[in-house]
């Protein structure tokens, strides 16, 4: 591997406090530093949101299991949400104070003991806005909404450590009028009306980053089925919920066993409980993966069904230890969606869709400027969708079907459940490989110019 890409993966530093019982606010991301937190490591969150679609006032309790990595007599969690009113930890009150963009410092009755699990209860209430980024609570023409986002949205609605580094499972229980409704990741384990409240709970047993998961409410209709893979015993509970405006996606979710099986196919068994989307009726300005259950904008059509799909695997199974290296789980999803399934349902030639893409951005210096890795805090995402597809296709064919199939599954079932980087996975190409690919890999991961004809034109690309 070449050093600009291994010293581009280099984890920022983030100063430790001076004082060695108090956790780092910040985890040093080198895009988004402050997030996370030291000192501890979450195992199971346990949400409770009641929430009032005409007024949008929200009502919540986080109550957080977790263990001690060190002593601590503070630590902090990543939250902007409604005003917290009450904290406990260990079940006694405890000090609390909002500062910086996102955090609630904690400050426990009793310092709390290195390798030992401890509670956190936090109470929180007030209205939600709508978020402008998108990375945040949504409003839908129903009056219902949704909060998800990336790289950030949970902080939005429950405190968590919001970092890369920290999966937990995951339970929700939501409160609203009995005429709404609402859905997320995981297993519905609870649905009933008691009192003119509707009350649903959903389970994820599987461990879940933060960014990962979504809360939508609305008027919702649904879909359901199962995925059973042959000469399996287990089946995969299907499940999707759509909005009353977005009923005609159901098209595209009678497919899910089928995509889900394409994808088996290329990079191993679907790796979650459970699987389905949420289809809105608003027009985000992206869908996203979220654990078992992606939400579909209003635009969503079969292609972003795969790429969300895809994810399960590449972003959600296998994650990314920096959000500089999001090419990993973009440029496997968009490749999938826009390359391979069109090629092996449709017949597609994508040599020919490759060259007609090169051929079009011959002279578009802008198409080029934004490198595929590292590309910067808030470019992250400008080129992984349009060129991601074009650097895999030239891996393919550098490599060869047969190299680059298996070595692309291998990788992945070496690093499901797990976090990895763009660095490490090119590093287990090379192994794959008789041809050295510094070249290659720091033209198309690291270049802001068009790559080389060499590399453009790689392996069986090169015969016209």
């Amino acid at each position: 591997m070449g050093a600009v890409l291994v010293a581009a993966s280099a984890a920022v530093a983030v100063a430790e406090p001076a004082d060695p019982l108090v956790g780092s606010p910040g985890l040093g991301d080198p895009y988004y530093p402050m997030d996370g937190n030291g000192g501890y490591y979450v195992r199971h969150y346990d949400i409770g949101i009641d929430y009032d679609p005409p007024t949008h006032q929200l009502v919540g309790k986080a109550r957080i299991e977790a263990t001690a990595q060190q002593g601590l007599k503070a630590f902090n969690l990543d939250f902007n949400g409604p005003p917290v009113r009450k904290v406990l930890v260990n079940g006694q009150p405890a000090g609390f104070d909002r500062n910086g963009e996102h955090e609630l410092t904690l400050t426990p009755a009793q310092t709390l003991v290195p390798l030992l699990p401890f509670t956190v209860e936090v109470e929180y209430e007030g209205p939600v806005s709508e978020s402008k980024s998108g990375k945040g609570w949504a409003f839908l023409p129903s009056g219902g909404a949704v909060v998800a986002g990336q790289p950030h949205s949970a902080r939005s609605w429950y405190p968590l450590n919001d970092t890369l580094a920290n999966r937990a499972t995951f339970t929700l229980t939501v409160s609203v009028p009995e005429e709404w409704d609402a859905v997320s990741i995981g297993e519905k384990t609870k649905d009933t009306v008691e009192h003119g409240r509707h009350i649903v709970t959903w389970e994820s047993k599987d461990e879940v980053l933060g960014y990962l998961t979504m809360m939508a409410i609305d008027k919702f209709s649904y879909l359901e089925g199962e995925r059973k893979p042959e000469g399996k015993r287990e089946r995969i509970p299907l499940l999707s919920a759509f909005s009353p405006g977005a009923k005609d996606k159901r098209e595209y979710e009678r497919r899910l066993p089928e995509i889900i099986e394409f994808i088996e196919d290329l990079y191993g068994p679907y790796p979650f409980l459970n699987a389905g989307g949420v289809f809105l009726d608003l027009g985000l300005a992206a869908s996203l993966e979220t654990q078992t259950r992606p939400v579909y904008a209003d635009w969503a059509g079969l292609a972003t069904v795969v790429h969300e799909i895809t994810h399960q695997w590449w972003g959600d199974s296998t994650s990314i230890q920096q959000w500089a290296d999001i090419c990993l789980n973009e440029c496997f999803a968009e490749y999938t969606a826009s390359y391979l399934w069109p090629e092996r349902k449709n017949g597609a030639d994508v040599d020919k869709m490759y060259r007609d893409t090169i051929a079009r951005h011959r002279d578009d210096a802008q198409y080029w400027r934004v490198p595929l890795h590292d590309a910067g805090r808030g470019h992250e995402f400008e080129s992984v969708y349009d060129r991601g597809p074009l650097f895999m296709h030239a891996l393919r064919r550098q490599l060869g079907d047969q190299t680059f199939f298996a070595a692309v599954r291998d990788f992945y079932l070496g690093h499901e459940r797990r976090s990895t980087s763009m660095a490490e996975f090119c590093t287990f190409i090379q192994t794959k490989s008789a041809t050295r690919l510094d070249g290659f890999f720091d033209a198309w991961l690291h270049g802001t110019t068009m790559p080389a004809e060499q590399y453009l034109f790689a392996g069986a690309l090169s015969v016209k």
